[in-house]
């Protein structure tokens, strides 16, 4: 496993309200607008993704229940360069001391991934997505349409 945090996504109840507080609030940039379904924002190295909190957890899992202990809507994520690195590091991961919480699979939004949680509880997702490349430090590129 590369040593790389791609991207930290925050469960929100109210998208757009949260959009403005990043984007405008805190100037964090971003292309997404108020009507996004998801919103990326560029930091150094790691990205902050903004997604609706029930829609994520439904992402882990569909018994997943908002709230629910253990699941405090914020999951951290891996990005693989290739979509069978998604089973390999889901199983490093396993052979580690994780729990598979999601098995890599073919995803809605034309990626491959699944979760994993550490010792401690905390989500992480293992994703390859055709849309996705890294720049030559390893940081993930996110397309502007994205």
């Amino acid at each position: 496993m590369e040593p790389r945090i791609s991207i930290i996504t925050l469960g929100v109840r109210d998208l757009p309200r949260a959009i403005r507080f990043y984007r405008d609030g805190l100037g964090l940039p971003t292309s997404a607008r108020d009507d996004a379904t998801i919103a990326f924002f560029t930091t150094g190295g790691t990205r902050l993704a903004l997604y609706p909190l029930d829609r994520l957890a439904e992402d882990v899992s569909p018994d997943t229940q908002v709230p629910l202990p253990g699941f405090t809507g914020i999951t951290l994520a891996h990005n693989v360069r290739r979509k069978e690195d998604v089973a390999a590091v889901l199983d490093l991961a396993r052979r580690a001391g994780g729990r598979i919480v999601k098995p890599a699979q073919d995803v809605f939004w034309g990626g491959h991934s699944g979760y994993f949680s550490d010792p401690d509880g905390y989500l992480w997702e293992v994703a390859w997505g055709p849309m996705f490349s890294f720049d030559s430090q390893g940081a993930l590129i996110i397309p502007e349409e994205a």
